[in-house]
């Protein structure tokens, strides 16, 4: 049967459009060439470093060979503190972020003022106060419960880590339209069923690209561990240059770990950039 024709306007589902290949070259050619330019850097202090060192010892480049696997395992504890750190800091952030929402002031005036207070704090000051501050371990009764110093420093980096998803939670509740708060007022949702199921939903789209790129700032942010006493990267590779006494080294060895970072960091900057594009939603 046919359906009769009609004039009324209808509503389709949105469909992003897709992105034309142009629009990719210059992004891709940029990525190629800073890729190449990193590698290139990387090579060329290697080199000077084997022509300067002394011909009676081992070569810069066996010396990297040797460190290598070293510095990768302290990249990768750099890596877990990165993620534990922000799995707490994104727990604590999304209550903080919410409450800052709140219609309470019992809830939105604290959670303003710690997400302010942590947001503009220096990243370093609140590891050594995590670091010194917090007790070696902690008695409950006949249970002794041990604080080594790489949970402070999760706990230190994922204060700072809480205010920054605190504000991108509230930014992005605060842009989804006040029509689809007033809608769902109109079909009789609380306030908790509009913020968990028509609010949120909508809103993590728009939270994820941020979210992404505070991740890889944290992830650089790490290497602050190895000031307060914790075996890093960095601190690995300190402890390579003054085990071979090789200042000629010293370039190479510091772009192995940058290298190393970078490898991890810049696939994540360029996801984002992508999500940016793909959930660019007007409000």
């Amino acid at each position: 049967m046919k359906t009769a024709a009609t004039d009324l306007p209808v509503l389709k589902p949105f469909r992003a459009a897709p992105i034309a290949p142009s629009g990719l070259a210059a992004p891709m050619m940029l990525s190629a060439g800073l890729t190449a330019g990193v590698a290139i850097v990387f090579a060329a202090s290697l080199a000077v470093a084997q022509a300067t060192g002394p011909t009676a010892r081992d070569s810069a480049v066996i010396i990297l060979l040797r460190w290598a696997p070293l510095i990768f395992q302290g990249f990768l504890f750099n890596l877990l503190i990165s993620v534990l750190s922000m799995a707490l800091g994104t727990a604590v952030g999304v209550l903080f972020g919410i409450g800052q929402v709140s219609p309470s002031a019992i809830m939105r005036q604290p959670s303003w003022a710690a997400t302010q207070f942590f947001r503009n704090a220096p990243w370093l000051v609140l590891l050594f106060y995590a670091m010194f501050l917090l007790p070696f371990e902690i008695r409950l009764g006949p249970v002794t419960i041990a604080f080594p110093a790489w949970v402070k420093a999760i706990i230190g980096l994922a204060l700072p880590v809480a205010a920054n998803v605190s504000e991108i939670v509230r930014g992005g509740i605060r842009s989804i339209p006040s029509g689809q708060w007033e809608s769902a007022e109109a079909l009789a949702f609380t306030r908790r069923q509009t913020m968990w199921m028509i609010i949120l939903p909508q809103a993590v789209k728009r939270m994820l690209p941020p979210w992404m790129n505070l991740y890889a700032i944290l992830t650089m942010a790490t290497t602050l561990i190895s000031v307060v006493g914790i075996q890093d990267g960095l601190t690995i590779t300190r402890a390579a240059l003054v085990a071979e006494s090789r200042p000629e080294l010293m370039l190479p060895m510091y772009l192995l770990l940058l290298l190393m970072f970078f490898a991890y960091c810049y696939p994540i900057a360029r996801l984002t950039m992508a999500l940016e594009r793909r959930f660019n939603v007007k409000g």
